[in-house]
């Protein structure tokens, strides 16, 4: 089942078109990477969601549903833009935003207790916001997002501020929340981040979305048919079906070589060539990283 669609969202601003026919699909319980340059129109669409701003064109439904003013509960939002009450103290701060979810202020404190433990905090509850590091804000900032233990979450440049230990801390939260059964949208510029949580990407470009699917298969799409071989020994290939791209030697003492499949030729293929002709030591096919496939569709041609 589908936790998000939206179909054919446009918003304009004016003279600006800040999105132009925008749909995704992201799927329940699923971590899902909203890509894209500065501009792009990635928080707009976060922000449409929310019911912070609305579409011009266009409708978004939450697990079937039309959105309306009552999905707001069933969400969690971490804008880009932290908004705490920096002279609030940081146990007031959670109490108050636990309640305008709609909690009691008996199940808020439960689950307050809960998180400042699990994050091991219980020093902070009575400082103030503003004593606190930008770090040390983003994480009250994140409980206070998923405190309400809402089905959809969507964290908008979640890591931006915490060093790489508490950045750890953030992805195994957002791992064990998918596995409690939310759904997550992440919008982020981190492709480090992408290709170690997400399930299913899309990315947005100049308003447009220019790709969407599931991580794997994008991957798969955007693969160069290319191999790289490491050897002791140099050879040549005399063949139509193969070409050698590049090679370098290694710190291991070997030599790596790149090799392109030109007429679909599998891995299995190339290596029946190369064993008579050199020691093979390692051989792997070159699949490219998010980042590749980010730094492709945005400064060439889109794919959709």
């Amino acid at each position: 089942m589908e936790a998000l669609i939206t179909n054919h969202v446009i918003k304009r601003y004016a003279q600006h078109v800040a999105l132009q026919d925008v749909s995704i699909t992201v799927p329940e319980k699923s971590i899902y990477g909203l890509l894209g340059p500065n501009g792009a129109g990635k928080t707009t669409l976060i922000r449409i969601i929310n019911q912070i701003i609305n579409a011009d064109e266009g409708d978004i439904r939450i697990n079937g549903e039309l959105l309306a003013p009552r999905h707001i509960g069933s969400i969690g939002y971490l804008p880009e833009e932290r908004g705490l009450y920096k002279k609030l103290k940081v146990g007031e701060q959670l109490i108050y935003l636990a309640q305008l979810r709609g909690l009691s202020r008996h199940d808020a404190l439960n689950k307050i207790k809960h998180w400042i433990e699990k994050f091991e905090i219980r020093d902070w509850w009575n400082k103030k916001i503003e004593d606190l590091s930008k770090g040390m804000a983003q994480k009250i900032q994140f409980i206070s997002t998923v405190l309400h233990e809402p089905k959809l979450i969507i964290l908008d440049e979640p890591f931006s501020g915490f060093d790489p230990v508490n950045a750890n801390l953030i992805r195994d939260e957002i791992l064990e929340l998918r596995q409690k059964g939310s759904t997550i949208i992440f919008s982020t510029h981190r492709m480090e981040t992408v290709e170690e949580l997400c399930d299913h990407i899309a990315m947005i470009n100049k308003s447009k979305k220019i790709l969407e699917g599931p991580k794997k298969e994008v991957k798969s799409r955007f693969k160069s048919n290319t191999f790289a071989v490491e050897h002791r020994g140099d050879f040549s290939l005399s063949s139509a079906d193969f070409q050698i791209v590049s090679n370098r030697h290694t710190d291991d003492g070997y030599i790596e070589t790149v090799i392109k499949s030109l007429n679909g030729k599998n891995g299995n293929e190339l290596i029946q060539q190369l064993v008579p002709l050199t020691e093979i030591h390692g051989f792997r096919e070159r699949i490219p990283s998010m980042n590749d496939i980010f730094i492709q569709l945005v400064n060439g041609a889109s794919d959709e």
